[in-house]
């Protein structure tokens, strides 16, 4: 099959972006897996400026970036599998072809949250960023002691058939349908959502097949356990302000994917 890799990196990438980026193109290099960087907007979408709740930092671009990810859709007229990485993810040299692992019969795969082997701090934390994100749709399972279940949308795996689900619409016509809005507007709790608790609803509103991947394929620095980290294939430092010097520090951040380094910054 022809599969893809989808990253958006707009602006001059930072030392920890082309550090992950750099083992994204490793890895399809390896499996024979096309990437693509997309390096300037494509969508620029706005909230409406009449009904926006979003902060002018939200918008410093003059657009909101966060949407931009769902551009890696239009590639589906070349690909059978497409997986959209995000760029402060990498990918260790020894992981095996993710696309292997997502059912063929799944629309789409990610890693659930709750279920990572998250520690005590970071669990108390998402289950009231999920009860204030996800509680009010008429879309979510029931909440269990780690709160609500949503998958973390830094790591998307889909499979062709997932375009069905789009009804026709292009990316900007996706995002910009009226259901949406409240997510694009910032509307109240989503004031500061990023593209997550849209993808959230969406994946579990259209009835697609989902497949809820192994935590391995997302492992969040900082928000799993420490001896997890080492266990993880693809390692996501999605908290910058917990690395040393913002993540720019490379032979730092490498001594951590190497697990030569026992430094145990403050968890989220």
């Amino acid at each position: 099959m022809n599969r893809l890799i989808f990253q958006v990196s707009v602006g001059e990438p930072s030392n920890l972006y082309k550090l992950c980026q750099d083992s994204v193109a490793r890895y399809c290099e390896k499996y024979g897996i096309d990437h693509h960087i997309q390096t300037e907007p494509m969508l620029k979408i706005l909230p409406d400026p009449k009904t926006t709740n979003r902060s002018k930092g939200a918008i410093r671009l003059g657009y909101l970036p966060i949407y931009e990810k769902e551009h890696a859709f239009t590639f589906f007229d070349k690909y059978e599998q497409i997986a959209i990485v995000d760029s402060d993810i990498y990918i260790r040299d020894n992981a095996p072809n993710i696309f292997d692992s997502l059912d063929i019969h799944a629309d789409f795969g990610g890693v659930i949250e709750r279920e990572m082997p998250i520690t005590p701090e970071y669990a108390r934390k998402i289950y009231y960023y999920s009860k204030s994100q996800y509680e009010p749709l008429p879309t979510n399972h029931k909440p269990n002691k780690r709160g609500w279940e949503f998958f973390n949308m830094g790591l998307m795996v889909m499979n062709k058939g997932i375009i069905k689900h789009l009804n026709g619409l292009t990316p900007r016509e996706f995002i910009t349908q009226k259901e949406f809005k409240p997510f694009v507007d910032g509307k109240g709790p989503w004031k500061w959502s990023t593209d997550q608790t849209l993808l959230n609803y969406w994946v579990r509103k259209s009835g697609m097949g989902l497949h809820r991947m192994h935590w391995k394929w997302n492992g969040m620095f900082k928000a799993i356990n420490d001896e997890s980290v080492q266990k993880s294939h693809f390692l996501h430092f999605f908290l910058k302000d917990k690395l040393p010097n913002k993540g720019e520090d490379i032979d730092m951040m490498k001594q951590i994917i190497d697990g030569k380094t026992n430094l145990r910054f403050r968890h989220a």
